[in-house]
C-alpha cells in the first residue's frame, strides 16, 4: 500500500457534482470498512441548512469557508489513524488550500465523468446552485477539470454503474 495512505489513511473522492462522488465514496468505504463522510452532508448538519440555501443566504465565500473548516477536521481526524473516504463538493478541491491539505494526507480520486451524463444527473436538480445555468454549468465544468488532474488517481466513469467505479479504484496500484 501506498506510504502516504499508510501515514494517512484518507481516500479523498473529488470530481464535478453528479459525477458520483458520495454514491462511489460510500461503497469504496464499505469495501475497506472505512467510515465514510460526504462534506455536503456534513455542512448541511453542522449549519442545519441546506447547501443552496447556504449559498442563495451567505453566498459561495462562506460555503467554502465552512467547507475548508470541514475538511481540516476530517483530515485531522484521519490523521489520528481514523480511516476514511471523504467525498468532497465539486469545488471543493479547486480550492488550493484544500487541495493542497488533501495531497498531503492521504490520496486523491478523481472521478472524471463527461459533461453529458453529469448534465443528464442534474436536470432535475433545483438544489444544485452552480447547475441553474446551462452555460455557466458547462464552463464551470471545464474550468475545474484543470484542478481535477492534480488529484493522484484519475477514473474515466463510463458506466453509471458504481460498483465498476469502485472496482476500478480498489485494483489501482497505488492502492495495493
Amino acid at each position: 500500500m501506498n506510504l502516504r495512505l499508510k501515514q494517512t489513511p484518507g481516500l479523498y473522492v473529488v470530481g464535478f457534482m453528479a459525477s458520483g462522488k458520495s454514491t462511489i465514496g460510500r461503497r469504496l468505504a464499505a469495501e475497506l470498512g472505512w467510515s465514510f463522510f460526504d462534506t455536503d452532508d456534513e455542512i448541511e448538519g453542522a449549519e442545519k441548512i441546506s447547501i443552496a440555501s447556504l449559498f442563495d443566504t451567505r453566498g459561495e465565500e462562506e460555503f467554502r469557508r465552512i467547507e475548508s473548516l470541514i475538511i481540516g477536521k476530517h483530515v485531522s481526524w484521519i490523521e489520528r489513524g481514523r480511516p476514511a473516504v471523504l467525498a468532497l463538493g465539486g469545488g471543493a478541491f479547486t480550492q488550493p488550500v484544500n487541495r493542497e491539505l488533501l495531497m498531503r494526507n492521504g490520496i486523491a480520486i478523481w472521478l472524471d465523468c463527461p459533461l453529458e451524463v453529469v448534465k443528464r444527473r442534474v436536470v432535475q436538480a433545483a438544489h444544485r446552485p452552480l447547475a441553474r445555468d446551462p452555460q455557466k454549468f458547462a464552463a464551470l465544468y471545464q474550468a475545474r477539470r484543470e484542478c481535477y488532474a492534480l488529484a493522484d488517481l484519475h477514473v474515466a466513469i463510463e458506466s453509471d454503474d458504481p460498483d465498476v467505479a469502485v472496482k476500478t479504484i480498489l485494483s489501482h496500484p497505488m492502492l495495493q
